[in-house]
């Protein structure tokens, strides 16, 4: 039985119609005769999509118990007993609830897959493990629910369904994607332009890659092996000689013609060994690549043509750079190089040929082979075959040579064969050197009988001298060459090294660079799942009743390349890290070296895994280390900031109930006064608190309406107390009405009036002011007090702190940290500037009103 296929819609953000796309397929499948269920759609109380359920089947869902309450979750059983063509899940990224069949629900359409059931699912875009990241520093959510790329990747189809910015958010405002009382709050926060574009950048990038991946496969196929590239990409070969910068610069100039170009660096390693390539040279120049934004390679190969021009197919390069020949006359007319070579068979890949300084010269030279190489014993076997006869007739034809002068003649033709050939070729020549001496040189001629045993005695030297030369050259000839592939493999570990060092330790990363190094098919490293059986192939790699491979107790842990290996023993090499790790790879490796350099990189590979987990699991811990900071920089500043309030507020009441004193009614006022004050800080105090619990918890709910802001100021005045007399109103006249929440705005111009007044000099006035700049109004609060660095502008944002101190004993630090909050809340900006002549200007940015707003257009689910 066949594997199910899977189909994705992968949406860029929440409510861009993922669920509506897969309802409505599975409605056309349906109407086209093709049997469709219902695994599980969440609707989320929108009615178009409960309208499109309506006249489904609808598999019911199995009831999970946790903490007292029931939930409804995939019914994987009911699911395969019924057997449908086409199955509909929701929410690939689902956590099942704990205690479920599978922790996942994307391990649960992996079970649908396996019974040959098709799938199609939905997802977003920042549910992809490899995104989490990315998505935390756009949004500031941490994603707990994640799916493997790989999963999303083995999918048959995946389907982008997206929208722009603006739609999405019209949607979430008529509330068709949240109730309209969670619409504000998600609309101010995640629901921000700037985070939906990101978002949608990234989905597009994902997708992009992937169509791109579906390319090479394609292009891979003997009948379409021509196809020509979507885009440029310029490679640039690298032998470690000086023209190298020159080289690059040219193919960076060349790639920086057409838009969007790729620049790829490759530089071809010997399977036997380097010859004079400068290690800091090509440092050197993989520095000047990676500076003009390309990238650095290296491969391994025996033939340099070939493995360029399988590298720049590889990666579907559509131009390569070489460098013209730095070989003499001599050397190019008896052989024609690498880039005529590579030019002649580079197929759709068009070869730059670059002249620079070094031509013409052998001062640097390239790689050399080394002994026992197959063009190497060609020589000597025709040296042998050739060189023997010649010799004999010349010798023949002199007439007056002497035995032992000949045997010497002969013994240095065999010591030139195994120079050029080794060991087999100089004992053949060897032995067939003691037959021509024999027949023509040794008494009687023309016979192998041998009469005089002096001359019995030198031919029989002469053989064992011959042979055991042979064995010498030949064991030198070996050690040269087993010292070449040890250099050839400190370099490839090396350079493993340094992706490590450079931060590059990801496993995708790694697994393509190994990959990439021995031009292998997939590697792939495979972790034991918890509950799988001991060893490496236990019976858990068993075929399946239907033919099937059966990879129950393994998982994929990362892989890269081609078709990944579900499990240990159908690859071409294994190689056990430990108990639950293995790194298999499909593909060809050069022999033992290759094996001890593959052994280095797994235990690499579990290095970066560990390493991987423990980032991850800081990552978890990270929040709860905020959390635990922020809570004692709260203690340490609250405890300030409300004892001074309670402890004035105290002492005047406990004056005011004394009865021992006999206040007069201006005493009596001045103590109500205090207690009055006292308390209002007091307020003032819990309730920034308090909003800024709500604005971090995204639970704080605002109202935007048309507001005047000449309303506001008198009122933000008055609340201030006794320093009003400070502060200069110096609105203009007919401003128009702003967007916001006139209570929250009245609070942030409060904490802006306050702070400035609190850090102006005494005497000199506050100036508020607006201007009106297109449809958005700057409300300007200048001081002259001793202003901010602008290396610390954003610092003082940060709740709990002044001017990036830890130190709250002059406060809790809370006004500007809130008011920037609460200003982002209402759709604007709060940003700080310099005044002239010295101070500081906080600008309040928020949109102007539209006084006759025209009504939105309806959105469409995609």
């Amino acid at each position: 039985m066949a594997r199910g296929r899977l189909r994705v819609y992968l949406g860029a953000a929440p409510g861009v119609g993922k669920t509506f796309a897969m309802l409505a397929e599975g409605r056309g499948l349906g109407e086209r005769g093709t049997d469709v269920v219902v695994g599980l759609v969440e609707t989320h109380g929108r009615e178009r999509v409960e309208r499109l359920l309506e006249g489904m089947e609808i598999v019911p869902r199995v009831a999970a118990e946790h903490r007292g309450a029931v939930f409804g979750e995939l019914d994987v059983d009911a699911v395969i007993a019924r057997r449908p063509e086409v199955v509909l899940v929701d929410e690939l990224a689902h956590t099942n609830v704990p205690g479920s069949r599978n922790a996942k629900r994307w391990q649960d359409v992996e079970e649908i897959l396996e019974a040959g059931i098709d799938v199609v699912s939905t997802l977003d875009v920042q549910h992809l493990e490899s995104l989490g990241e990315a998505v935390e520093e756009i949004t500031g959510v941490v994603q707990r629910e994640t799916v493997p790329d790989e999963v999303v990747r083995r999918a048959g189809q995946v389907e982008l369904v997206d929208m722009t910015p603006e739609a999405l958010r019209r949607r979430v405002a008529h509330g068709d994607v949240y109730a309209p009382e969670r619409a504000d709050a998600a609309l101010s926060t995640y629901f921000r332009p700037g985070n939906l574009t990101a978002l949608r950048e990234l989905a597009l990038l994902w997708v992009a890659g992937e169509v791109g991946d579906s390319l090479g496969r394609y292009r891979a196929e003997p009948r379409v092996a021509g196809v020509r590239e979507t885009r440029e990409r310029v490679v640039v070969a690298l032998a470690g000689g000086p023209e190298g910068e020159t080289l690059v610069r040219r193919a960076a100039r060349i790639a920086a013609r057409s838009p969007r170009a790729d620049l790829l660096a490759v530089h071809v390693t010997m399977a036997d060994g380097l010859a004079n390539a400068d290690p800091a040279r090509l440092a050197r120049q993989r520095a000047l690549v990676e500076s003009l934004g390309g990238g650095y390679h290296q491969v391994v190969g025996d033939d340099v043509p070939r493995a360029l021009l399988d590298f720049s197919r590889r990666v579907n390069a559509t131009q390569l750079v070489l460098g013209v020949s730095r070989r003499g006359r001599l050397a190019r007319t008896l052989s024609r190089g690498v880039g005529v070579t590579t030019a002649a068979a580079s197929g759709t890949v068009d070869v730059h040929m670059v002249t620079h300084e070094g031509v013409g010269r052998s001062g640097v030279r390239g790689p050399s082979r080394a002994a026992l190489t197959r063009s190497r014993r060609l020589a000597g076997w025709g040296t042998a075959l050739l060189g023997l006869p010649l010799l004999t007739a010349v010798l023949l034809g002199l007439g007056h040579a002497t035995l032992p002068s000949v045997i010497l003649l002969f013994l240095l033709m065999v010591v030139c064969v195994a120079l050029a050939g080794g060991m087999w070729p100089a004992i053949t020549a060897a032995v067939a050197g003691f037959a021509l001496l024999n027949w023509y040189f040794t008494p009687p001629f023309h016979s192998l009988a041998v009469t005089r045993p002096e001359n019995l005695l030198a031919l029989v030297v002469y053989v064992l001298v011959a042979i055991m030369v042979s064995a010498v050259v030949d064991l030198a000839a070996r050690r040269a060459r087993e010292a070449a592939l040890a250099g050839a493999e400190a370099e490839v570990l090396a350079t493993l090294a340094g992706y490590v060092l450079r931060g590059e330790a990801a496993l995708p990363s790694l697994l393509s660079r190994l990959r990439e190094i021995f031009g292998l098919a997939s590697v792939t490293l495979l972790e034991r799942r918890p509950d799988g059986p001991s060893g490496p192939s236990g019976p858990e790699t068993s075929d399946g009743p239907d033919g099937s491979d059966r990879s129950d107790g393994w998982r994929i842990v990362a892989t890269g390349g081609g078709e990944p290996s579900t499990r240990p023993g159908v690859a071409g090499t294994d190689v056990v890290v430990d108990d639950d790790l293995v790194l298999a790879v499909r593909g060809w490796l050069p022999g033992t070296s290759g094996r001890r350099v593959l052994e280095a990189f797994a235990a690499e590979a579990a290095v970066a895994l560990r390493h991987h987990r423990l980032a991850e699991q800081a990552g978890r811990l990270r929040p709860l280390a905020e959390a635990d900071r922020m809570r004692t920089a709260l203690l340490a500043a609250v405890s300030h900031d409300l004892r001074t309030p309670l402890a004035s507020a105290r002492a005047a009441v406990e004056g005011l109930r004394a009865t021992d004193v006999d206040w007069s009614p201006d005493d009596r006022e001045e103590l109500l006064a205090t207690a009055d004050e006292s308390l209002a800080k007091l307020d003032r105090l819990v309730v920034n608190l308090l909003d800024m619990s709500r604005l971090q918890a995204g639970a704080l709910g605002l109202t935007l309406q048309p507001t005047a802001l000449e309303e506001i100021v008198p009122r933000v005045v008055d609340e201030l107390g006794p320093p009003h007399d400070r502060v200069l109103n110096r609105l203009p006249e007919d401003l128009p009405e702003i967007a916001a929440d006139p209570a929250l705005l009245e609070r942030v111009l409060v904490n802006l009036v306050s702070n400035a007044v609190r850090y102006s000099p005494p005497g000199v006035a506050v100036l508020v002011g607006a201007s009106v700049d297109g449809d958005h109004m700057e409300i300007r609060v200048v001081d002259r007090g001793p202003g901010i660095p602008e290396e610390s502008r954003d610092r003082v944002f940060m709740p709990f702190q002044r001017l990036g101190d830890r130190d709250n004993a002059t406060g809790v630090g809370l006004g500007l940290a809130l008011s920037r909050g609460l200003a982002e809340a209402m759709g604007g900006t709060l940003v700080p500037d310099e005044t002239p002549g010295g101070g500081l200007t906080m600008v309040l940015t928020l949109p102007v009103f539209p006084r006759h707003r025209a009504a939105p257009a309806p959105v469409e689910d995609l």
